[in-house]
C-alpha cells in the first residue's frame, strides 16, 4: 500500500526494552516505508540498545523529563508529513497503523484510537476515562470517545503548532484534542483493542490521580474557559441568591455572606471572559499552519493509491 505522504512513527519510552524488540520488529516489517523514532526518556534499562539492534531511530534524554516531553522531542525531529504517535510498552497493536492513516485519508486532521471498555487497565481508569470523555464531548458540543489515547495518527504541521502549550507530563493526548477541536482542525475517532501492557506502569495513582484531576479543568480553560467560568458563576448566584432568600425570610436582612456570594459570582463571570478572550487570540495566531511548521507538504495530498 502507497501513500502519496510520508509518515513517521514516534514511541515514547521509558525502561520498555522488554516490549520494544518484538514491537519494533513488527513496525519495521509492517512499514519499512516509515520513519520510526524512538524517544529514549531517560532509561536505565536496554532500551536504547534495544532501538540501536532493531535500526530504529533512537533520541535519547539525558534524563527522564516525561512522557509528554518525549513526545515533542519525536515532533520535532519527525521529518514525515504525518505522525503516528503510540506507546511503547505493547499495549497498541502495529497492525492498527493501517486503520489510523486509513481514516485519515478521509479527510480528518487527527485520528484517534478508541480503546474499548475491556481495554481499560482498571475499573477505577475507566471511571475517570469516562468522566474525562463526558466532560470534553459537553465541551466540545461533539463526541469524544476516548479524551487520553496516546495512540493517533496526526498531520505533522498541524500537532507542530502547539508544542509549545503541551505538558511534559502524562495528559498530552488531553490537551492536543482540546486545541484541534478549538481550532476547528477534524478529529475523527477509531475503536481499537489495546492489549495488556508488558513491564510496570510509569503512572504513580496518587501524584497522577491528583494531575489527572487538573485535566478536567484543563478541557475548560483549553477550549471554552467561558462555559466553564459561567456554570461555576452561576453555582455562587444560586448560593449567594438562596442564602439572601432564607436570611431575609428569617431576619429580614440582607447579609455580608449573600453579598460575598454574589460579588464572587460576578468576579467568576467576568475572569472567564478574560480568559475566552485570551484563549481566542492564542487560537487565532495558529489559524493556520505556519511556514516554519510544516515539512514540505506536510498536509495529506490525497488518498490511498493501490
Amino acid at each position: 500500500m502507497e501513500r502519496d505522504y510520508t509518515i513517521s512513527i514516534v514511541l515514547p519510552a521509558k525502561n520498555e526494552a522488554a516490549s520494544l524488540e518484538k514491537l519494533l520488529c513488527e513496525l519495521v516489517n509492517l512499514h519499512p516505508e516509515a520513519e520510526i523514532i524512538v524517544v529514549n526518556d531517560g532509561s536505565t534499562d536496554g532500551t536504547e540498545d534495544t532501538c540501536v539492534k532493531s535500526g530504529v531511530r533512537v533520541v535519547s534524554h539525558a534524563y527522564s523529563k516525561g512522557n509528554g516531553s518525549a513526545i515533542k522531542t519525536g515532533a520535532r525531529v519527525a521529518s514525515g508529513d504525518v505522525i503516528v504517535f503510540m506507546d511503547a510498552d505493547g499495549q497498541h497493536r502495529p497492525e492498527d497503523v493501517n486503520r489510523l492513516l486509513a481514516k485519515l485519508d478521509e479527510g480528518f486532521d487527527m485520528v484517534v484510537g478508541s480503546r474499548s471498555r475491556s481495554s481499560q487497565a482498571s475499573l477505577g481508569r475507566l471511571a475517570a476515562n469516562s468522566l474525562y470523555n463526558s466532560l470534553a464531548s459537553w465541551m466540545v458540543a461533539h463526541q469524544v470517545d476516548d479524551l487520553t489515547s496516546g495512540f493517533r495518527a496526526v498531520k505533522a504541521g498541524y500537532f507542530k503548532q502547539f508544542l509549545s502549550v503541551l505538558p511534559n507530563g502524562f495528559s498530552y493526548p488531553t490537551t492536543i484534542t482540546m486545541a484541534f477541536f478549538r481550532a476547528g482542525y477534524s478529529v475523527a475517532y477509531l475503536p481499537i483493542e489495546a492489549d495488556e501492557r508488558i513491564g510496570k506502569s510509569h503512572i504513580n495513582l496518587l501524584k497522577d490521580g491528583i494531575r489527572f484531576l487538573l485535566i478536567i479543568f484543563k478541557i475548560g480553560t483549553l477550549y471554552s474557559p467561558l462555559k466553564l467560568f459561567t456554570l461555576i458563576s452561576f453555582a455562587f448566584f444560586l448560593l449567594g441568591a438562596s442564602y439572601y432568600l432564607y436570611t431575609f425570610l428569617a431576619v429580614g436582612r440582607f447579609t455580608n455572606m449573600s453579598a460575598l456570594l454574589l460579588s464572587t459570582s460576578v468576579l467568576i463571570f467576568l475572569m472567564g471572559l478574560v480568559s475566552e478572550q485570551i484563549t481566542m487570540l492564542m487560537y487565532s495566531s495558529r489559524s493556520g499552519p505556519r511556514a516554519s511548521d510544516i515539512n514540505d507538504g506536510s498536509s495529506v495530498r490525497g488518498k490511498v493509491s493501490n
